[in-house]
């Protein structure tokens, strides 16, 4: 692929207006989509965590960029202080205002650092429940980027009651009286992942994951060696695809061939796309069923009776 895209862009930078060499061009451009579609739609789960990382994939800001027409952020916590690892605002898409709350791991290192690469404090949680309460008070939507490893593993941060507040997000996103579409952007790792991710939809970029661990926690913990992370990403079931079958989430977002890192502007266009059309699904439900079916469809995961059988909210988990 690195050779045919190198030699596509020495061709690029040849004769000009050359009809053979444009015709060249084409031909390597077929096929080098017929290799990427190849490769891409064969990866193993521990691939698919390689390309949910990858450096220049689009994260929340970009999103808010290139999907969104408007976007006012919100800071703090009203208790500590104000988590760049958590963004959170008032935005605008299509004919649309709704509240944003997404993880945010910043481009460079300097922002890394300052975002803790996208692993929130407790006030980055209480944070989003603040907007989200304010979202609720004015009947906008919320739309929740998930993209973290985890929450932030630090002595303060659960000295700030870490584990708490992320508890008291999941409840509060359960009962809030407002519709939520929850989108996991790239790693969607355990309880990091959770506090912003119960609502009404549930979405999964293609070469995303969502797990209760992330594959190096779990071979460290099975295995006591993280060289062990493909074999963890093969037991743990965390693609898409792998969701998707098992009931976890409602939708698949396809990514540009590729992945999203290779075209920020389709895989947005393709995020608005499946927001608008969500959006304009769920404002028209009236707001006890919302919160009725977002109730039971949390309760029926991890059920494994037979339905036909038993009633899966009396099942045993």
């Amino acid at each position: 692929m690195l050779e045919i895209e190198a030699k596509i862009h020495q061709l690029q930078q040849s004769t000009p207006g050359d009809e053979a060499v444009e015709q060249e061009i084409i031909t390597l451009r077929r096929q080098w989509n017929q290799i990427t579609a190849e490769i891409y739609s064969n990866l193993s789960p521990w691939e698919i965590v390689q390309v949910s990382r990858h450096k220049d994939r689009p994260y929340t800001r970009d999103y808010l960029n290139l999907a969104f027409e408007e976007f006012v952020e919100l800071h703090g916590d009203k208790h500590f202080g104000d988590d760049r690892a958590v963004l959170t605002g008032f935005a605008k898409i299509d004919q649309f205002k709704v509240m944003v709350v997404g993880h945010q791991k910043g481009r460079t290192y300097k922002d890394r650092a300052a975002c803790n690469f996208g692993c929130a404090h407790p006030e980055g949680y209480r944070k989003a429940m603040n907007k989200m309460r304010l979202a609720e008070k004015y009947g906008m939507p919320i739309v929740c980027f998930i993209d973290t490893p985890g929450a932030y593993p630090g002595v303060g941060a659960e000295e700030r009651g870490q584990a708490q507040v992320i508890a008291e997000s999941m409840f509060q996103m359960s009962q809030l009286r407002t519709p939520i579409i929850c989108i996991v952007i790239g790693e969607g790792g355990s309880g990091g992942a959770l506090g912003i991710g119960v609502g009404d939809r549930i979405a999964v970029l293609q070469f995303a994951y969502y797990s209760v661990i992330s594959p190096e926690g779990c071979a460290g913990i099975l295995w006591k060696s993280h060289q062990h992370a493909p074999k963890a990403a093969d037991a743990l079931r965390f693609t898409s695809r792998h969701l998707l079958e098992l009931g976890v989430i409602d939708d698949v977002i396809e990514e540009p061939l590729g992945g999203a890192h290779r075209d920020h502007h389709k895989m947005a266009a393709r995020m608005k796309s499946y927001l608008v059309r969500t959006l304009s699904g769920l404002c028209g439900e009236p707001t006890d069923k919302l919160i009725d079916q977002r109730y039971e469809k949390f309760r029926r995961m991890g059920v494994f009776l037979d339905p036909s059988q038993h009633d899966p909210l009396e099942a045993t988990t």
